[in-house]
Parts: structure tokens; C-alpha cells; sequence
């Protein structure tokens, strides 16, 4: 939608240098940016792409506004501002109300009359969608979920029974909703599937991302708070709770009956072991694993970084070396005592 850089400096708070009539109607990165672009710098890594820039306005913070060669918007945060003005510039389609050909709603479905269900898409018995809701191509809504207002489900997703999403949430292409928990008990006889009859409840403004995996809980209700934003290929086990807010990046995996606080973050591939809590305001690194209950907000680590398989293969080596030098040690000690 085009807008101009006065209007956008108005509603948004920004301290404006340029002409306020510019109109603005599309957004791109600093290098791609032409006549009618809004572009954005936050990360220092970037800012030798500012001075050849040929957006018509760059949104960025008042220190790198003197080398920047146009039209720009000041403020305290350029990410978060860019985010809510490309919201406004370059909204997401709109789907026209009703039901393809190809789709299947059960009788005893609740659909509201503004939300769009696409082709080949299967509504099971008592589900309800609210106010434009959008279900994608191939997508399947499972017995007894409710889809709240503006929630999207993008193509082939899958909610697979008793799951509850609020409103204005996006669910990714490929994601799993609602699955079995990994649930077994052993006996001499092998394992025995434990049954899971929890569900599955997420809040509103939650974003989830492609092929990620929500388990249900084993008896309560696995939950994701309001605000949550969830990457591609993240992991919930069954029973889990994360907080509001809290972010979780591609590979993160979370074990059955963990507690995360509000407003962690999880680096990629990072995780915690089930049954222990994590209080607010944790932040865990790349591959970091909690393993135990963390009751202080700051940032945890545990992982090696990589380096060349020699220097690394000594380093090993040391390691191994470590009982047989702390036996030493004991033994030198004593004889001193």
C-alpha cells in the first residue's frame, strides 16, 4: 500500500530528514532498493551497503544517519519499526471467504462465514473456525479443535485432534500439531505405548514455524503461550510449557513436562531436557542443553564451537587423559599429607 514518509514518521514516531511527501510502496534490502523502496539498517555487519543505497528512505538509528545518502526515518529500534511499517506497506493477502470444490467439512463443523478453506483441505466433526480464518491447500483440521479469529493455517499443516489456537496466529506449511507424545513404559515383554489424551492449547499472536512439531500432552493440555514465535523444525514434547514470548530458533527441541519461562530464547539447535523449569528471561546458546532447573534469568552455554579436527582430536585427547591426571593428583596430594 503506498504511503508516504510523512505519514509514516507521524504514525510511527520517527524523526523524519527528507521530503515527507516521498511515497513509499514496497520494501527491500539495502543492496536491492530502488525509487519507491523503504529499506532498513539495525546490524553494523551491513552498514557498508548504507552509502550506495538507492532506496528512497532507510529506517535506522540516529548515529548512522550521517552516511546515509537519503530519505531517512530515526528511531531508537529500526527493526521493530521496519517491522510494523512492512506490515503496513506490503500487508499479507487476503483470501476471499468460502470453500473450494475440493475441500471436506463435516456437518458438525462450525465455520464462520468469513474464513476461507482451500482446496483438497479436510474440516473434521466439531471443529470451529472463526472470523478469516485462512486453511490452506491440503491442510487438515482435526476433531474438536477451535482455530481462533485471523488465524492462519498455511498449506499442509496439520492439527490432529483437541488442539485450540487463538487468534491472529500462522501456522507454517508442514507443521504438526497435536501428535502423539513420545509416551512408553518398558516391561520384559518390550515397551507399552502409554496412551496421550491431553491436548494441545496455544494463545494468540503465536507464530509456528514450517515441519515443526507440537506434541500433545499425556494427560493435561501441552501449552503455548500468547506471543510465542517457534522457527522451522522446533521440537515441543508433550506436556511442555513455554512462556509468553519466548523464542525458539530452527532445531530447538524441548522434552516432555519442561517449564520455560516468558521471554527465553533458544539459539538453533539448542534444548533442555523434560522435567525441569526455566525461569524468565533465559536466554540458551547454539546447541547449548539444560539439563537442570535454571532459577536466575541470563545466558547459558554449553557447547564447543567448531576448529580443525586436529586441533580438535587433542583436545579429546586431554579430555580422556582427565581421570588418569586427577588420579595422579589424589595420589600426590596424600603422599604430601
Amino acid at each position: 500500500m503506498p504511503v508516504s514518509l510523512g505519514e509514516l514518521a507521524t504514525r510511527f514516531g520517527c524523526e523524519l530528514i527528507g521530503d515527507p511527501e516521498t511515497v513509499l510502496d514496497n520494501v527491500a534490502s539495502l543492496p536491492n532498493a530502488g525509487p519507491g523502496s523503504l529499506s532498513f539498517l539495525t546490524n553494523v555487519a551491513y552498514k557498508q551497503q548504507l552509502s550506495s543505497t538507492k532506496a528512497a528512505a532507510v529506517i535506522l538509528r540516529e548515529e548512522d544517519s550521517v552516511d546515509c545518502p537519503t530519505a531517512c526515518l530515526i528511531t531508537e529500534d529500526p527493526y521493530a519499526t521496519y517491522a510494523r511499517i512492512a506490515a503496513l506497506i506490503a500487508p499479507p493477502r487476503r483470501f476471499e471467504a468460502g470453500v473450494h470444490p475440493t475441500a471436506v467439512v463435516a456437518e458438525t463443523a462450525t465455520v464462520d462465514s468469513s474464513a476461507h478453506i482451500g482446496a483438497n483441505a479436510y474440516i473434521d466433526q466439531h471443529v470451529t473456525l472463526g472470523a478469516n480464518v485462512y486453511v490452506g491447500p491440503g491442510a487438515y483440521v482435526g476433531p474438536q479443535c477451535e482455530v481462533g479469529e485471523e488465524t492462519r493455517l498455511h498449506p499442509n499443516t496439520t492439527l490432529v485432534r483437541d488442539v485450540r489456537i487463538g487468534k491472529r496466529c500462522i501456522v507454517h506449511a508442514g507443521a504438526v500439531i497435536g501428535g502423539d507424545g513420545f509416551g512408553n513404559a518398558m516391561t520384559p515383554e518390550g515397551w507399552v505405548k502409554v496412551p496421550q489424551a491431553g491436548g494441545v492449547r496455544i494463545g494468540d499472536d503465536v507464530e509456528i514455524g514450517c515441519n515443526t512439531t507440537i506434541d500433545c500432552g499425556a494427560l493435561d493440555d501441552t501449552v503455548i503461550e500468547d506471543g510465542v514465535r517457534l522457527d522451522n523444525l522446533v521440537m515441543i514434547g508433550h506436556n511442555v510449557h513455554v512462556g509468553a514470548h519466548t523464542a525458539m530458533a530452527a532445531m530447538a527441541a524441548i522434552a516432555g513436562s519442561a517449564v520455560i519461562g516468558k521471554r527465553c530464547m533458544f539459539a538453533g539447535m539448542s534444548g533442555s531436557v523434560g522435567h525441569i523449569k526455566i525461569c524468565d528471561d533465559v536466554i540458551v546458546s547454539g546447541k547449548g542443553m539444560i539439563t537442570k532447573n535454571i532459577t536466575e534469568p541470563g545466558v547459558y552455554a554449553s557447547s564447543f564451537p567448531a576448529e580443525k579436527v586436529s586441533t580438535w582430536n587433542r583436545r579429546v585427547g586431554r579430555i580422556r587423559r582427565l581421570d588418569a591426571l586427577t588420579e595422579r593428583v589424589k595420589r600426590l596430594e596424600k603422599g604430601r599429607s
